[in-house]
């Protein structure tokens, strides 16, 4: 799903639609996979429902699960989407996903998360 781009991103390609939920969300089954790909540094018992951090076009926000979005999907809420070019969603669009060191820098601007913590950025 998602490839290397750079020393801080990989790339990926996935569906973007409109959700009226108030944070960005893509399949819980998929997210817990990326998180434990990505993220997970296999030491000790980590969380796998921690954001993943995506970055869609200037945009960077954390991404949650949610078992209701369909595969290979990324639901963002209607105000965020309204901010890109995206014009007839859903839309197969390239994303870019946050390396854990890239992720835990952009989250701490964001909300003093740190990668072993219980915070959630909503």
């Amino acid at each position: 799903m998602f490839e290397v781009f750079s020393r801080s991103y990989y790339l990926g390609r996935l569906y973007v639609t409109p959700t009226d939920g108030n944070r960005a969300v893509m399949h819980s089954e998929q997210h817990e996979r990326i998180n434990e790909e990505v993220y997970a540094t296999g030491e000790g018992i980590e969380r796998l429902d921690a954001p993943l951090v995506m970055k869609l076009e200037t945009q960077h926000f954390p991404v949650h699960g949610d078992g209701a979005v369909p595969a290979n999907t990324l639901a963002i809420p209607e105000p965020m989407l309204e901010e890109t070019r995206i014009r007839n969603p859903p839309t197969l669009t390239e994303v870019f996903l946050a390396r854990r060191e890239r992720a835990e820098q952009l989250l701490e601007f964001a909300g003093g998360w740190r990668a072993d913590s219980s915070t959630d950025l909503t």
